[in-house]
């Protein structure tokens, strides 16, 4: 009885997996056929993708290692007047200034890469032989795209999740010893810090963490229910709660009807839904949020009404946009060097240059347009790869078959 049970389950089993395998096979077949052909890296491939990969690697070697000799001299003296420790120059400063740059600078060192590697194949007749072996032109692309892939997977994870902490502690370095002083106070400050719940603060000193001349209305249909002044609030660094702060010599004023009760004290713990970081605004802050903590802060500030939050719209979809520029300025850099042409990658690379410069000034001034000129900010991080995306098309179109 045991021996037929366990036979029965055992053939359950057989048919179970026959009846997925069955289902399954077209969908093997068809992924055999088209998805695993363009995975396959063959020798040409891995030739391509090494050529690409180092001469990328080289390129961002030799232009950041020119760029900190020249940062370096430029600087020394104010390193020398502010008394600045090598250890601090070397590790907090230069080992956040290259990755910083080096992402910034990313489309114009994959253009010079594919321009100059390119241009050196088919001036040794290596693009010749390849395309009259039978190699198509968008076969012979294919491990330039590989190598975008992985640059532009390693730029977007720079710019959103490693560069941002360094970027701050560069720019503590710069207000320490460049005298690059950053904006640690703010008066005036208004701003809505949850529905029907607006705060105010007469000065704000954001490094002691403290405000001067508060005060908090609540409204509830348009009508004051609820007035509270302080002195002073101190923000609570110690506590686990991010929105804790502690008010000095406070006074709340409730509107209940036609009547209206006091209550007042010396100091009082409360919640307020605002940080420090919402009250101060210094020039390139964005910069030092990672993506995820860009998204929350953008989500948070429509939330309270703010529109002053375009700047951190543009970066965050900058940061996607810019990993996808790699794949665009490739397809150009391949399309015009593989040619053999008389006068060798001179030319190329004078183009390339002027190319990829103009590129970084389309995202400069679509970012203006964005924050002054009212450009929706996803549409202001994109022009430049819309309008870079039809000259690759066209330069694709004209390269050889």
């Amino acid at each position: 009885m045991e021996k037929n049970r366990y036979r029965q389950y055992a053939k359950k089993i057989v048919d179970v997996t026959s009846a997925i395998g069955n289902k399954v096979a077209p969908y093997m077949k068809w992924l055999k056929e088209h998805i695993l052909p363009f995975l396959y890296v063959k020798r040409l491939d891995r030739y391509i993708i090494g050529k690409f990969i180092g001469t990328y690697f080289f390129a961002i070697l030799l232009i950041i290692s020119l760029a900190i000799v020249f940062d370096f001299n430029e600087n020394l003296s104010k390193f020398t007047t502010y008394h600045a420790p090598w250890k601090a120059i070397v590790f907090d400063y230069y080992m956040n200034f290259v990755p910083y740059f080096a992402n910034l600078f990313s489309p114009l060192f994959v253009f010079i890469a594919v321009i100059f590697f390119t241009s050196k194949m088919a001036g040794n007749s290596e693009i010749i032989s390849i395309l009259a072996a039978g190699v198509s032109f968008k076969r012979l692309l294919r491990p330039y795209m590989f190598s975008c892939v992985f640059i532009s997977a390693l730029s977007f994870f720079l710019s959103a999740y490693v560069i941002p902490h360094g970027t701050v502690i560069r720019q503590n370095f710069e207000s320490l010893y460049k005298n690059n002083k950053k904006n640690t106070s703010a008066e005036n400050v208004q701003l809505q810090v949850d529905k029907g719940v607006i705060a105010y603060i007469q000065h704000y000193d954001n490094k002691l963490k403290r405000g001067y001349g508060f005060c908090l209305d609540k409204f509830e249909n348009k009508k004051l229910v609820s007035h509270m002044t302080a002195s002073e609030i101190q923000y609570d660094t110690i506590s686990d709660s991010k929105y804790h702060w502690k008010a000095q010599n406070w006074k709340i004023r409730e509107m209940r009807g036609m009547k209206e009760h006091i209550t007042s004290g010396m100091q009082r713990d409360t919640v307020i839904q605002m940080e420090p970081i919402d009250l101060v605004y210094s020039k390139g802050q964005q910069e030092t949020f990672t993506s995820p903590e860009l998204q929350d802060y953008i989500s948070k500030q429509i939330n309270r009404g703010s529109s002053n939050v375009v700047q951190y719209q543009v970066e965050y979809h900058k940061r996607i946009a810019t990993s996808f520029a790699s794949f665009i300025l490739t397809i150009i850099g391949a399309s015009l060097s593989s040619r053999k042409r008389k006068g060798g990658m001179g030319m190329y690379l004078g183009l390339g240059l002027a190319l990829s410069f103009l590129y970084i000034m389309l995202q400069t001034v679509s970012s203006t347009f964005a924050i002054n000129a009212g450009t929706p900010p996803m549409l202001a991080a994109w022009i430049p790869n819309i309008l870079f995306a039809i000259v690759a098309w066209f330069c694709y179109k004209q390269a050889p078959n």
